[in-house]
């Protein structure tokens, strides 16, 4: 057992053995439970005390206005925030008239845990009213994977010593009031009571619905639960309703010994077009079915789920269970933030909080997709799709800033552009390619031709039109992107971004090449053979810049002889810089948020050779403060390729602690799923050395220093390969599927099932450590005794 922040961490398990009111909003954030539809913060049962009221839907927001002190052509007028829908969490509990509320009487033990195979929360509490009436309450919570509207606890009160009389009071409560997010009064306006009551009702004494519509957005949202409630004889159970609220009163006399068992039912629905009538069916139906399959078979449902998902994607650590436990943890939180969202987004933090108001960004295709691919790859298919779906708004965008081909938001929950910031929003053009780049890997992981000639295509050719409407050939033929903003947030409306044109260039030349490949299909779209060698001579003319005196890429343009920011001058309590300097002053220095061009080398690494990869990692190593959370994987992945272990080890550790250490200060709003995702890419694209591209399976494996094992399973065009590093020695063993060449270290092997291949890792290049910012150095990490 590891303690981690507040928290002790089991192989399976994050385990909180004491209740720290303190921690409780990081906790609510940690223990939250989702399927990528259906999302609930890990609130107490009895809703109070909280950090933060959460219960969503993917997709359902609210609008706000984003005025600007100047308004500018181009601007989004309106943002839009994910809100706290109807809670039906609640629970509370009278004992003989006095409430079970943990800041009251004595609470002699008090356990939470989240347990990843199970997909349940499990809460274990004996509490002593201030009358001294001593009683024992559990409970189970799920969110079902595979009934999607449906949630579902169990909730259990035992007398202790002494005779008791029990009220148990469920509820859905809308409107819950909310603290302020960050004084923020636009946002604030949003949370304000967000929905307009539509119609409520009451089916028996232990059922209710509730219907409401977002008073701007216009979204229709309806809630439902049931309950089968088992105990003494002489239970009564009764129901009301109004507009906001509904409740089922339990009332019971229990004596020493004696249970209650509730079993809740909850069913959640949304549209944008179906009537009211239409949702309410929709989720008693979900409550009826999820009834016919009981308390019992709901548990067998969630497991039986998480087995088949935990086969596909575990990863064994021997030598550092922390590490072993955090890319569970990153793991079974990224599946629950997409499992079910069935082409919605998948936002920066999932459906455990409101941070970044609910948004999608970049992140998604960039650092979740990749483990989704292999590990859920109809998850990852239906996350594309959602991008397809957007795409009308994105060519509409795109007109609007005066360009051909489509526009993918900077932050979006329905496919506006919802940023203020216009050097983002507007600037950030990157993520057009970076769609298309997960286009590129999903349909060569998968082998999926539906896809890639139907929605893949699409979004290859708007992308595609985009940069072509975006750059220009310059007076030597050289095909130039100015002024865009990069990954790094603190540099903007630089000229021929690294990471941008190599992204750019990679996303012109899948256009081209999947529209031959579909020519009957690529002609719907108005694809000609001019259009297609148009794409591909701007990808064969992208320009590329290089410092050739430091023999360096800058990141963009110019971006080498800018003044190296004063990182001695820099105090600790400084970081995050942006928080204590003007972005005037970051944007005219050397000083780097998040890794940039360091992206460039995981993702086209193709496009550097070995010394220029160790020369550029080495330079922007010593600028880069990683005020992002973006930044650590990526950072781990190349110093991993480029043989520095302990430091790719060090950042790996550094992720593991991201929010069960809650290091930025944030995780109450929300846990960081590109974070998360990044634990498994460090020890498989990192320590494993995987790189995937154009039906080529590549590895580099080895092992930091104290590590004894790793193991991993990747799923490659219908093929399951089994990959195991020790110190020295690498062994792969094709498990499942038709023969497999693959190559290690860059020799080729040939692969079939039942004869697995060992071989010998080389020595890595000895090459000196990097330095970091003074201050900014990763914790050195090392294996456990």
């Amino acid at each position: 057992m590891i303690e981690a922040g507040g928290f002790r961490t089991e192989p399976w398990l994050v385990r909180e053995a004491t209740l720290d009111l303190d921690l409780l909003a990081q906790s609510e954030s940690v223990f939250a439970l989702a399927n990528g539809h259906l999302g609930l913060r890990g609130n107490l049962d009895e809703g109070e005390p909280y950090g933060l009221p959460g219960t969503y839907l993917n997709g359902v927001y609210e609008l706000r206005p984003l005025p600007y002190a100047e308004a500018g052509f181009g601007y989004p007028e309106s943002g839009q925030t994910l809100i706290n829908i109807t809670n039906g969490k609640v629970l509370r509990l009278l004992v003989d008239d006095e409430p079970f509320d943990v800041r009251y009487g004595t609470l002699r033990r008090h356990e939470r845990v989240l347990d990843f195979r199970a997909g349940t929360l499990r809460r274990d509490a004996e509490w002593v009213s201030p009358a001294g009436q001593a009683m024992r309450v559990t409970s189970t919570r799920l969110v079902s994977f595979t009934q999607r509207a449906v949630a579902a606890i169990e909730y259990q009160v035992e007398a202790v010593d002494e005779r008791a009389r029990i009220v148990v009071q469920s509820e859905l409560v809308a409107n819950e009031p909310m603290p302020l997010p960050d004084n923020d009064p636009r946002v604030a306006a949003a949370l304000e009571a967000p929905l307009v009551s539509e119609d409520h009702g009451t089916r028996g004494p232990a059922a209710a619905s509730l219907v409401h519509r977002t008073a701007r957005s216009g979204l229709r949202v309806a809630a439902a639960m049931d309950h089968v409630v088992d105990g003494p004889e002489d239970l009564d159970v009764a129901s009301e309703c109004g507009p906001d609220i509904a409740r089922v009163t339990i009332t019971v006399v229990l004596e020493p010994g004696q249970r209650l068992r509730v079993l809740k039912l909850l069913g959640y629905g949304w549209s944008s077009v179906r009537s009211r009538q239409a949702l309410w069916d929709q989720v008693a139906a979900a409550i009826t079915a999820a009834r016919h399959t009981g308390w019992d078979g709901l548990q067998a449902e969630q497991r039986a789920y998480l087995d088949a998902f935990w086969a596909r994607a575990a990863v064994e650590l021997e030598g550092d269970p922390a590490i072993e436990h955090a890319a569970r943890f990153g793991l079974f939180h990224v599946i629950q933030a997409s499992a079910r969202a069935e082409r919605r987004a998948i936002p920066a933090k999932g459906l455990t909080g409101t941070g970044y108001d609910g948004h999608a960004f970049w992140d998604t295709e960039t650092f979740v997709l990749p483990v989704l691919t292999t590990s859920c790859p109809g998850a990852a298919r239906d996350a594309l799709l959602w991008r397809h779906s957007i795409l009308p708004a994105a060519r509409a965008r795109a007109a609007s800033l005066g360009h051909t081909g489509a526009a993918f938001p900077w932050r979006t929950i329905a496919g506006e552009e919802c940023s203020a910031y216009w050097p983002a929003g507007t600037a950030a053009f990157h993520i057009n390619a970076d769609v298309a780049d997960a286009v590129v890997r999903y349909v060569d992981a998968t082998g999926d031709e539906e896809f890639e000639a139907g929605p893949g295509l699409e979004i290859l050719v708007e992308t595609a039109r985009l940069w072509c409407s975006l750059g220009h050939h310059d007076r030597h033929g050289r095909f130039r992107l100015p002024g865009m903003t990069g990954p790094d947030e603190y540099s903007a409306l630089a000229d021929d971004n690294v990471y941008t044109n190599l992204m750019a260039q990679q996303n012109l030349l899948a256009a081209a090449t999947t529209a031959e490949r579909h020519l009957e299909a690529a002609g719907r779209l108005g694809v000609d053979e001019e259009e297609r060698t148009r794409w591909q001579a701007a990808a064969e003319a992208m320009y590329v810049a290089y410092d050739a005196e430091l023999a360096v890429h800058p990141q963009a343009e110019g971006f080498t002889s800018y003044q190296t920011w004063d990182f001695p001058g820099t105090k600790p309590d400084q970081y995050p810089l942006f928080l204590h300097f003007p972005y005037f002053d970051l944007y005219r220095r050397q000083v780097v948020k998040q890794a940039d061009l360091v992206l460039a080398l995981h993702l086209r690494g193709e496009a550097f050779s070995d010394e220029q990869k160790a020369r550029d990692f080495a330079w922007y190593e010593a600028i880069t403060v990683r005020d992002s959370s973006l930044s650590a994987t990526t950072q781990a992945v190349v110093a991993a390729e480029l043989g520095h272990l302990d430091l790719a080890y060090d950042y790996l550790g550094e992720l593991a602690q991201m929010d069960l250490f809650d290091l930025h200060h944030n995780t109450r709003n929300g846990l960081h799923m590109a974070s998360l995702a990044g634990a498994w890419t460090v020890l498989v694209a990192g320590l494993g050395g995987l790189r995937a591209r154009q039906g080529r399976l590549s590895f580099a494996p080895a092992l930091p220093e104290g590590l004894a094992r790793l193991t991993f399973n990747y799923w490659y065009r219908r093929r399951n390969l089994c990959v195991t590093t020790r110190p020295g020695l690498a062994h792969y063993d094709l498990e499942e599927g038709e023969p497999l060449e693959i190559f290690h270290y860059g020799q080729p092997l040939r692969l079939t099932v039942g004869h697995p291949v060992d071989r010998s890792i080389p020595p890595r290049p000895d090459r000196p450590r990097p330095r970091q910012p003074a201050g900014r150095e990763p914790p050195r990490r090392r294996p456990p005794g």
